[in-house]
């Protein structure tokens, strides 16, 4: 091959050669191990495993357990002070409610015991009029709230029961949430706070009731701040609390049996929210004559019809909504106050629980209702709720990823060179619908792209990327392939179905009917390098399986030939002839002799342009090929080990197609992929994340070194996996024994 590394090329005198490129070398770093992110998600894979996350064994949010906190509390007859959510500034907030706020100079966080005499958990049951918002622009947290109350059953999975503040209080409460596909207990101190011995935020009508003060902590807690739930989406708190998939109608485009579909949802316990777009930044809220509120979240909290007096045939179909402030309502026709009332018998008003109070809760006529609000959203516990009369029990898959920069966050369709390297995962349909609607055939099913943590990271600048996805079809050849769809498949093939369009909303929804089969679904951001992480939920009505492409970890291991036993050949004498000059009497080369003919030999290939290796990669060459454990290399092992760099240069020159010096990580993939090695996506992120520079390039020093410790950590499991089943068990001594030597 030209340009390989030859024989000819080791010379023992002569001056090293160094090009003026500056080169960011990984290797000088502390040896990789799995901490931070990769840690935390391997402890969250087996906690799952074990059952952790589900609704009867939630996980402990901060690693936070309720019962013996408060039997501490107890134990010591002192109240609970939560050290993880302080009662200071930086749990308020990062700028409005920051530390240069003058808003936050006079606030005081106080208990309820107080604020007021007999303080309450829950006062009468929890009702909608316990949620008025204060000075937060959280109006779409409480108007899910509000949808909330109207489901005793998903009301105290959020709210457990049993809370109050006499019998077994300790100054803790703790409140449940579904977070990106676990359901996570928050546990908090029972400190609010105050402005003139009146609460700041979320209050209740009751004075002395404190259940939605207490939740709205609880959610602040879990995303970092309370100015964390300044602004957002409806639907957003509605699947916390549920765990729900949410679909969106825009009024202007909504279905002629919209009114049958509300009253569906509502009857199977969704939750719904509703909201009128304005002009101007969501942040300024603007009321209009009607009494309307522009920029801000409604619940919908109940559908009905009526039949007036004067209406001798048809019924009126009314649609009740709520108002988060407790206050500001609809003054047009089926307000409080309004004449249509009088037109209804007394058994109807009181179907109907009409009520004249400024409660934020008001009427109106389901046509006035899509004039005036432009957007509704459903949050479905089972999505069939919407389309069919039965029951079912849906299938629901869910998938977490994440895209790295220079990895696997290659951007959407319009940059076909990355977006290949996007997340990929096989969707297998496998059952037609029972009914479907309008003769069609096909499988229902609804694709959930949710964008992980962006309102947590706010106060670090985060803001959503804008996100979406495209589903393909595989062919009959290709079934049951697990491999990640490369960059041809993508050019000579077009998405069979993709979300309408890609947005920046924290959950990309949208439902769709395919004939059974195969399809791949690719989850992206639009533009390329932007990395989050990511769940993706599949809901179906009839069985599916789905799972991320590439899950087949494994890698090939040419057996080198074994030596001849006759005469050495002329290469052979060569070669052991500079290895006795190199080595000396021992017949041995330490890390620095094997740096200094590696480097020799590298500088005269100007194509590669590189400074050469580092100390750090040839220790971890010598810790390969090193049989003997002496720390150096004999004869035989420095053979191996060059015949294996001379095979894995050809590779990176023929990704080096420029002659630049480096490969792209994007082709690093690839390139892993030639030299045997078969991975899946969490592990080319760590690749790239451990040997890329800041440029997302990989030099040539840089990929030997990772092929060496991809080669060695192979090897080393191999041999401890005597049976063969994928798994092993290793003492604390073998582990660093295994990864110091590495």
């Amino acid at each position: 091959m030209p340009g390989s590394l030859g024989l000819y090329d080791f010379s023992t005198s002569g001056k090293s050669q160094f090009f003026p490129k500056k080169k960011v070398s990984r290797d000088d770093e502390m040896p990789y191990t799995p901490s931070g992110f990769f840690c935390d998600r391997l402890i969250r894979e087996r906690e799952r495993r074990d059952g952790e996350g589900s609704l009867n064994k939630p996980l402990r949010f901060n690693g936070q357990d309720f019962n013996s906190l408060r039997q501490e509390c107890l134990q010591r007859k002192s109240l609970f002070e939560d050290d993880s959510f302080p009662a200071t500034v930086e749990s308020l907030g990062f700028k409005e409610l920051g530390h240069k706020s003058n808003k936050v100079k006079n606030i005081v966080w106080k208990r309820p015991k107080e604020i007021c005499e007999n303080p309450q958990f829950i006062v009468g049951g929890a009702s909608r009029t316990d949620i008025c918002q204060g000075d937060l622009g959280d109006c779409w947290l409480l108007a899910a709230i509000a949808c909330l109350t109207l489901n005793e059953k998903l009301l105290y999975r959020v709210v457990p029961q049993e809370q109050s503040f006499s019998e077994g209080y300790g100054g803790i409460f703790h409140f449940q949430f579904w977070r990106y596909g676990d359901w996570v207990d928050v546990v908090i101190d029972d400190r609010i706070p105050t402005f003139n011995n009146q609460l700041v935020f979320t209050k209740s009508a009751e004075r002395n009731e404190f259940w939605s003060a207490l939740l709205e902590k609880a959610y602040a807690k879990l995303h970092g701040s309370y100015e964390a739930l300044k602004g957002g989406n409806t639907t957003e708190a509605m699947e916390d609390f549920t765990g729900g998939v949410t679909e969106f109608y825009e009024m202007k485009e909504a279905p002629k049996e919209l009114y049958k579909i509300m009253k569906k949802a509502l009857e199977r316990g969704s939750l719904m929210g509703c909201s009128i777009d304005s002009l101007v930044p969501a942040r300024f809220e603007t009321r209009t004559v009607t009494g309307l509120v522009k920029g801000h979240a409604y619940s919908v909290t109940a559908v009905e019809e009526c039949k007036p007096s004067q209406h001798k045939e048809s019924k009126v179909r009314l649609v009740r909504l709520r108002n988060p402030w407790g206050q500001v309502e609809w003054n047009g026709p089926w307000s409080d106050n309004s004449k249509e009332w009088a037109t209804l018998s007394k058994s109807e008003k009181e179907k109907l629980q009409h009520q004249s109070a400024e409660d934020g809760e008001f009427w109106m006529s389901f046509e006035d209702f899509k004039k005036n609000y432009t957007k509704i959203e459903i949050c479905n516990l089972t999505p069939d709720a919407l389309e069919d009369d039965k029951i079912h029990k849906w299938t629901v898959s869910v998938n977490e990823g994440r895209w790295v920069r220079g990895c696997s966050a290659g951007g959407c369709r319009n940059y076909p060179d990355t977006f290949w390297t996007n997340p990929q995962y096989r969707l297998r349909l496998l059952e037609e619908d029972d009914d479907p609607e309008d003769n069609e055939v096909g499988c229902t099913f609804v694709v959930a792209l949710m964008q992980k943590n962006r309102r947590k990271e706010r106060k670090m600048g985060a803001n959503l990327f804008t996100i979406g996805f495209a589903i393909y079809e595989v062919s009959g050849s290709m079934h049951g392939n697990k491999q990640h769809m490369q960059k041809d498949f993508f050019l000579f093939n077009s998405s069979k179905a993709r979300c309408k369009s890609y947005i920046n909303l924290r959950e990309v929804t949208q439902r769709f009917r395919l004939s059974p089969g195969e399809y791949v679904i690719v989850p992206s951001t639009y533009e390329p390098h932007q990395e989050g992480e990511f769940i993706l939920r599949v809901f179906s009505e009839k069985r599916n399986t789905s799972e991320e492409i590439e899950n087949r970890i494994e890698a090939d291991h040419p057996v080198p030939a074994p030596a001849s036993a006759g005469e050495e050949s002329e290469e052979d004498q060569q070669f052991r002839t500079i290895f006795q000059e190199i080595a000396g009497d021992e017949m041995e080369i330490t890390a620095s002799e094997l740096k200094n003919v590696l480097n020799r030999v590298i500088t005269k290939h100007k194509e590669l342009n590189t400074e050469g290796f580092s100390l750090e990669s040839c220790r971890s060459m010598i810790a390969l090929m090193d049989m003997d454990g002496t720390g150096r290399l004999n004869l035989q092992e420095f053979r191996h080990l060059w015949n294996k760099i001379k095979q894995w240069q050809g590779i990176f020159q023929h990704y080096n197609a420029d002659q630049s010096g480096s490969i792209n990580s994007y082709e690093m993939r690839n390139a892993v992929n030639d030299a045997g090695f078969r991975l899946n996506n969490q592990l080319y992120d760590i690749i790239t994340m451990r040997y890329a520079n800041e440029s997302m390039n990989i030099d040539f020093d840089s990929f030997i070194s990772c092929l060496v410790r991809l080669e060695a950590m192979f090897r080393a499991f191999q041999a401890f996996d005597q049976d063969g089943d994928g798994t092993i068990r290793l003492s604390v001594l073998e582990w660093l024994q295994l990864t110091m030597y590495a």
